[in-house]
């Protein structure tokens, strides 16, 4: 049996199961009921396991729910950056992470680890429950934990990058179990235990792409690479023996997309990025994915402008809208600052597919359905089943240029990975010989700004290089003591890290302090 794992409405919500538990009435049948599901009684044959995994991908997208009126989680890792602005002001939390003025009680925040918990608690549940079924192909069983451990590394990965140290649980809890209300754990060995899981995922006869939204090998190995560079950087400062980790596993990718074009590459144009009919393949190695029978797409009325998605030409506001000195930023005849063919747009079609109308600002194009809002003369289907990229080889090849770099010296396999994705944007590309490694490394920076902008990525790249892009002269400068060029509030030491959620305080005496500049 093939499991997709949300672009049909017939998922089995597992999590709701096995919560729900017994509900036939004891006096009336003494046995317990084959549908009444709990851990110990559902996870037994190999549709179990298949269940199970499907529901630890849909839990995924719930992390980039609602927060608020005009205003999704996910804007969390987007407000801080200084790429974007807003429009809106109706929703305290999203000015407050705009303004750098937000604490432990910001709902987003509270959402992200919430949710992210949930991923790693149900994933937890998949290790130990999986490999007692029998009988079970021990492909597919392999295949289900490679996934489980991909997922969980996925979710610890952000985790330690919001909050420094965080709770290490690896094991299903309950009430009664040691970890019920755990400490918080040094981040290396969050690290450490990522990159275990990693590691023991690429062991698995994984295909290199998977159609269906699930992991891949490219997917894990891309990841791998992320969580290498990362840990080279701040605040691990693993140095040259991590971008080396980084260059090396980025080049398994870019070695098989060579020899496999049509397996993995750039799409030739930048629409087809934000295509749902080109999900899952090609540029797209892993994803979150939606269907609106299920859950559409989160970021459908949050990036684009509102104007847009009322269908009804001018008039509405955007909640989060690129800010103007960014986008002015980019090269001349740089695609992706072209309206509708970048990751900008400045008009739209009255009514969807009508004359095309002004809308006096750039908006964000790069996560805009235009099969379910149309394009002109061509009426939109009014459903966001846009998947929300999570890894794109486009990122792969930038992470090689700059991990490379950093091990040494602007390589040859580095400059051509720069080169392909300012190829794509036609733009001219200085020989390798005029690049030395201090203009390398600021070249390529600037290009991972451009290219992977508003998909959560720049946030992290701050951290973990402590540099903030400044616009107007297309530099960096530290982090500390920088403006956001969104809201002209001064980056502090404490911006490093997310506070931890007051709930979590307030319910877990274990986690103790806070983490340093927000009040307890």
């Amino acid at each position: 049996m093939t499991f997709k794992i949300n672009k049909t409405a017939s998922l089995l919500l597992l999590s709701g199961a096995l919560l729900l538990g017994p509900t036939s009435c004891k006096d009336f049948l003494d046995e317990q009921a084959p549908s009444n599901l709990t851990p110990d009684s559902f996870y037994a044959i190999p549709d179990h396991a298949e269940a199970a995994i499907v529901s630890v991908y849909a839990d995924l997208r719930n992390i980039y729910g609602g927060a608020g009126i005009f205003s999704s989680t996910w804007q969390m890792l987007e407000a801080p950056t200084g790429t974007s602005g807003t429009e809106t002001a109706q929703n305290s939390d999203l000015n407050n992470l705009y303004a750098l003025v937000y604490d432990g009680n910001t709902g987003h925040i509270i959402n992200a680890w919430n949710g992210l918990y949930r991923v790693i608690a149900n994933a937890n549940l998949v290790l130990e429950k999986v490999p007692a079924i029998t009988p079970m192909n021990a492909d597919q069983k392999a295949r289900i934990l490679a996934e489980a451990r991909f997922l969980r590394a996925w979710a610890y990965f952000h985790a330690v990058r919001m909050w420094g140290d965080v709770p290490l649980i690896l094991t299903p809890q309950t009430t009664s179990t040691e970890q019920f209300q755990p400490t918080r754990t040094p981040q290396e060995q969050v690290y450490n235990q990522i990159v275990a899981d990693l590691l023991e995922a690429e062991k698995a006869p994984l295909a290199w792409m998977n159609l269906n939204g699930r992991v891949g090998m490219a997917a894990v190995k891309a990841q791998l690479s992320k969580v290498y560079m990362t840990m080279a950087g701040f605040p691990l400062s693993k140095g040259a023996s991590h971008y080396k980790l980084a260059a090396d596993k980025s080049l398994e990718v870019i070695t098989y997309a060579n020899a496999n074009p049509n397996a993995i590459n750039l799409f030739p144009k930048y629409m087809d990025v934000h295509d749902e009919r080109l999900e899952n393949r090609t540029e797209h190695l892993f994803s979150l994915q939606y269907n609106v029978a299920v859950a559409g797409n989160p970021m459908g009325n949050m990036f684009p402008n509102f104007k847009a998605v009322t269908f009804a030409g001018p008039g509405g506001t955007g909640s989060s809208v690129p800010v103007t000195a960014f986008y002015n930023s980019f090269e001349t005849g740089d695609l992706r600052a072209k309206d509708q063919e970048g990751w900008f747009y400045t008009t739209y079609f009255t009514n969807g597919n009508g004359a095309r109308f002004n809308l006096g600002a750039p908006y964000i194009f790069k996560h805009f359905n235009f099969v379910a809002n149309g394009i002109e003369g061509v009426p939109g289907t009014r459903n966001d089943n846009l998947n929300v990229p999570q890894i794109r080889y486009a990122e792969v090849l930038l992470i090689h240029a700059e991990a490379q770099n950093e091990a040494g010296a602007p390589t040859q396999s580095a400059y051509d990975a720069y080169k392909r994705i300012r190829d794509r944007a036609k733009l001219t590309t200085p020989a390798l010989g005029t690049f030395s490694q201090a203009t390398f490394r600021d070249a390529v920076y600037r290009e991972r700004w451009y290219e992977m902008c508003y998909e959560q990525i720049t946030w992290y790249d701050m951290v973990r290089l402590r540099k903030v892009f400044v616009p107007s002269t297309k530099t960096f400068t530290n982090f500390v003591g920088s403006v956001s060029p969104a809201s002209n509030a001064k980056y502090e030491e404490k911006h490093l890290l997310f506070p931890i959620p007051r709930p979590e305080l307030l319910n877990n005496p274990n986690l103790k302090t806070q983490n340093p500049g927000y009040p307890n």
